[in-house]
């Protein structure tokens, strides 16, 4: 197959919080310690990517990838909203060292989901004052690392938490619809529902409810309701608040590192409309996408995230074609649908493109071999085709930590022994490697 331009991105990408363990002042941490959590395990130690950081870098270069995207967790920096820990950001200045040092550029995340503690207890992401809290916080780290970094990503799923808002929304109201003729069939339907989303959710455990209010009471807040981490369903004025907080963040790293190239992500679908099905389709890509675009117009880049395609009918959300393979994370195998979502987005942002996410959960690499063959071969005809896709970073370099999911889903180039955290890396890791044209 054809190779990318040597200066294409080529690389893969983390969350802090997925790999590095033991970020233990955030909000997913204090979520996975309560009695009847909705994880299926704890972080713990996740793949120890704190301290084995060096090599998992080597080992990319060695493959060689040219492009690293991980993020920086807030609660390490801010532990306490009016702490600031020195030695945490010089850990990640080691990090960006360590990048340059072997050739790969790094895409640094300043939030990948999980929040400080703190935040989520004053209010989290539907409280305004968020905006400059974020801010401040960009400000500060780009300050003191900004010249060891390029390309900025603000927020990770920027659209995440309208996404699960829809989710929610929906999955009651078929729930409800089904419950006097078939109450056995409310975990399927919870099941189905978690597909729909390209993250680790559960939303079939017993003692949901349960749960909730534990969580509420780690944070200090009496009413779950008033409990807002960043991967929870929001109000329109909370959808509004995570754009203000990106617009608000990118001003002020702008000011003091004018040099960065700064943008956010967004998890987008492919969107296919049955028959009958063409009115909720579009109304769903003006949800995932376009009601943002006046948000991001003016961004130096875009961070395109998908791993599905998503089917609508005259019902609404519609079931993939029968016998359709499906990935561990129960959505449709199909590779296709990163290039047609990056076609369908440069219609209408005309800025710089990056896949900062897309990949597989398999236990069969070879099918992630070819995952990524099939996707690759996609966008190579998108820019032949003079759309500004600048680079593919897939999702994960390593196995690792899927959210409440906990560590089944194995989307990494690298595999994880998790009793000795010794890497195993793949042969995905090669041949997504040899994709890149030689220097």
């Amino acid at each position: 197959m054809k190779k990318f331009a040597e200066d294409f991105m080529l690389g893969a990408a983390t969350a802090a919080h997925q790999v590095e363990g033991n970020n233990i002042y955030n909000d997913y941490w204090a979520q996975e310690q309560v009695p009847h959590t909705m994880f299926n395990e704890p972080s713990l130690d996740a793949v120890d990517h704190y301290n084995r950081y060096e090599e998992d870098i080597r080992l990319m270069a060695e493959a060689g990838l040219n492009s690293y995207r991980f993020s920086i967790e807030w609660s390490r920096i801010q532990p306490e909203k009016d702490a600031w820990n020195e030695e945490e950001v010089e850990h990640y200045r080691k990090v960006l060292q360590c990048c340059h040092d072997n050739g790969i550029r790094p895409v640094v995340t300043m939030m990948h989901f999980s929040s400080p503690k703190w935040l989520i207890s004053m209010g989290g992401w539907e409280n305004p004052e968020v905006v400059d809290l974020f801010a401040v916080f960009c400000r500060r780290l780009v300050t003191e690392l900004g010249g060891q970094m390029e390309y900025v990503c603000t927020i990770n799923e920027a659209n995440m938490r309208l996404q699960l808002a829809s989710l929610m929304k929906d999955m009651m109201k078929r729930m409800a619809g089904m419950k006097e003729a078939a109450p056995e069939n409310g975990k399927e339907g919870a099941g189905d529902s978690e597909s729909q989303v390209q993250v680790g959710i559960n939303l079939n455990k017993e003692n949901m409810m349960l749960g909730m209010v534990e969580c509420a009471q780690a944070f200090g807040l009496e009413n779950p309701m008033d409990m807002h981490t960043f991967v929870s369903q929001c109000t329109p004025e909370g959808d509004i608040l995570v754009m203000k907080a990106h617009e608000a963040a990118k001003k002020a790293m702008k000011e003091v590192c004018p040099h960065l190239k700064i943008g956010l992500t967004l998890s987008l679908h492919d969107m296919v409309a049955l028959p009958g099905g063409e009115e909720d389709a579009q109304k769903e890509w003006d949800d995932e996408f376009l009601h943002y675009l006046p948000w991001i117009e003016k961004d130096d880049f875009l961070g395109v995230q998908c791993y599905t395609r998503k089917f609508f009918d005259e019902n609404g959300v519609a079931e993939p074609p029968a016998g359709s393979a499906r990935t561990q994370m129960g959505y449709e195998d199909y590779p296709r649908a990163i290039a047609d979502v990056v076609r369908k987005v440069s219609e209408r942002f005309h800025g710089d493109l990056i896949v900062t996410e897309n990949g597989i959960a398999t236990d069969d690499d070879a099918r992630r071999c070819q995952f990524i063959r099939e996707a690759a071969d996609g966008l190579q005809k998108c820019v032949e085709d003079g759309i500004p896709l600048k680079g593919y970073l897939y999702w994960s370099l390593l196995d690792n930590f899927e959210w409440q999911k906990g560590f089944a889903m194995t989307f990494g180039l690298i595999g994880v022994d998790r009793k000795t955290q010794k890497r195993y890396p793949k042969e995905s890791l090669r041949v997504l490697g040899s994709m890149t044209a030689e220097k």
